[in-house]
C-alpha cells in the first residue's frame, strides 16, 4: 500500500523531514512577525554592530575626528581639540544606546528561546509517554506469549512513568551549587 501524501521522488523519511522543516520555518516566521516596532530596531541595529563593517566604520570615523582635530588636516577648523571631549560624549552615548540595543535583542531571544525549550520539553515528555505506553504494549505481548523478557526487571523500571518534577529534584540536589 502506496502513502499518497508523498511525492513519489520523496521517500517517507524525506516527507517527515519536510514536514518538520515546514513547522519548524512556520514557527520561526512567526516569532519574527511578532517583534515589536522597537524590537525589529534593536534586532537590526545589534546585527548591524556585530559585523566587521561598523568595526572598520567606526574606526575611520574616529581616525578622521582625530585627524581633523589634531590639525592634521588644516584646511578643516579643529571643533574638538584634545582630548577629544565630545567625540568622548558622542562615543559614551552611542555605548549606551548600542548596549540598550542589544538588550532589546537579547530579552527578545531569550524569551524565543525558552518559548522553544518548553516546545521542547512538551515534545520529549509526550515522546517518553508514547515509548512507556508502547513499552507496556509490548510486555503485554510477551506476557501472552509467555516470552521470559516480560518479566524483565530493568522492563518495569522503564515501564514506570517517568516523573519530571521528581527527576528535576534529584538533579537540583546532585548537581553543583553553581549550575
Amino acid at each position: 500500500m502506496q502513502n499518497r501524501s508523498v511525492r513519489p521522488e520523496e521517500s517517507p523519511e524525506s516527507a517527515h523531514a519536510a514536514r518538520n522543516v515546514r513547522a519548524i520555518t512556520t514557527i520561526e516566521h512567526a516569532a519574527m512577525e511578532s517583534r515589536s516596532g522597537a524590537e525589529r530596531i534593536a534586532d537590526t541595529i545589534a546585527r548591524q554592530a556585530g559585523k566587521i563593517s561598523f568595526v572598520i566604520a567606526h574606526a575611520i570615523w574616529f581616525f578622521g575626528w582625530i585627524a581633523v582635530n589634531s590639525g592634521f588636516l588644516p584646511a578643516i577648523h579643529a571643533f574638538d581639540p584634545f582630548p577629544y571631549q565630545f567625540l568622548t560624549f558622542v562615543v559614551s552615548l552611542e555605548a549606551i544606546f548600542l548596549s540598550l540595543f542589544i538588550l532589546i535583542s537579547q530579552n527578545r531571544s531569550n524569551r524565543q528561546a525558552d518559548a522553544r525549550s518548553h516546545l521542547d520539553l512538551q515534545i520529549n515528555l509526550l515522546a517518553e509517554q508514547e515509548s512507556t505506553k508502547m513499552l507496556q504494549m509490548l510486555q503485554s505481548l510477551c506476557k501472552h506469549h509467555h516470552l521470559a523478557i516480560a518479566e524483565d526487571v530493568e522492563l518495569e523500571s522503564l515501564i514506570a512513568p517517568t516523573k519530571p518534577a521528581e527527576l528535576l529534584k534529584e538533579l537540583e540536589a546532585r548537581l553543583p551549587g553553581d549550575c
